[in-house]
Parts: structure tokens; sequence; C-alpha cells
């Protein structure tokens, strides 16, 4: 395959793991049992929230990995956090499954789509998660 075709695989396999990423989310995390109406009895969640009450001299710290998931439960997810999680998502699957397809057809064309896909993008995704995150949360 030649360098457009493996552009064209690893954006399209991009695109679509990252807007199933997004949907999937908000799934996984009701599946844990953290939802509208609270934390499910005996689910996943219910053990998270009595570790973290144990760790924390019997309660629940706010900003949390308990209390965070359980706002997203309730709220749901801003569009902000979305796109940021859909991006990454399908830069990582992107660069990878892409990558993979084209080595498969020629293994001229990794070489070419490897820096285009992987390299930059994913570690500028990254930051850019880690910093809107830490600004999100500091008081």
């Amino acid at each position: 395959m030649d360098r457009i075709h493996c552009i064209l695989i690893a954006a399209g396999v991009g695109a679509g793991a990252g807007v199933g990423i997004v949907l999937a989310v908000p799934i996984v995390i009701a599946c844990l049992g953290f939802t509208v109406c609270g934390i499910v009895r005996g689910s996943a969640a219910a053990s998270m929230m009595s570790y973290s009450a144990m760790s924390n001299g019997g309660g629940v710290p706010s900003g949390g990995v308990v209390s965070t998931l359980q706002s997203i439960g309730t709220c749901g997810i801003c569009i902000v956090v979305m796109v940021v999680i859909g991006a990454i998502g399908g830069t990582v699957a992107g660069a990878v499954i892409g990558t993979r397809t084209c080595k498969a057809g020629d293994a001229g064309a990794v070489s070419t789509i490897i820096p285009f896909t992987s390299q930059g993008m994913v570690e500028a995704a990254v930051n850019a998660t880690v910093a809107s995150l830490i600004s999100n949360f500091t008081v």
C-alpha cells in the first residue's frame, strides 16, 4: 500500500475508535455501578467506595476517584472531556491498528506512517489532557 492509503486507513480507524470510546465510557462507568440514582449496592463502585472510606478514616474524599466517577455517573461527561477522550483514543487506535494494517500490506509504508500518526500527536493529546484535568481539579 502507498502512503495515502495507509493514512486513510489510520484516519478511518482512529475516527471510528474515537467515537466508540466516547460512547463506551459512560456505559462502562454505569456498568461499574456509578449511576444517576447513586452507587449500586454490591457493585464494583460499592467496593471502591468502601475501600476509599476505610482508607480515609470513614469518609470518601472529594475530588478522589470514587467521587469523580460518581459525578460522571450522575451528570455525565462534559463535551470538552469527551472530545479529549475521543481524540486520544482515536489517535492511539489509528496509530496502532492503522500501522499494523499497512505493515501487513507493505512493510515499506510502515516507516512513513508511524511518524505521521503516533509520535507527536499522542504526546500532545496526553499532555493537553493532563493539563486540562489538573486545571479542573485545582482549588
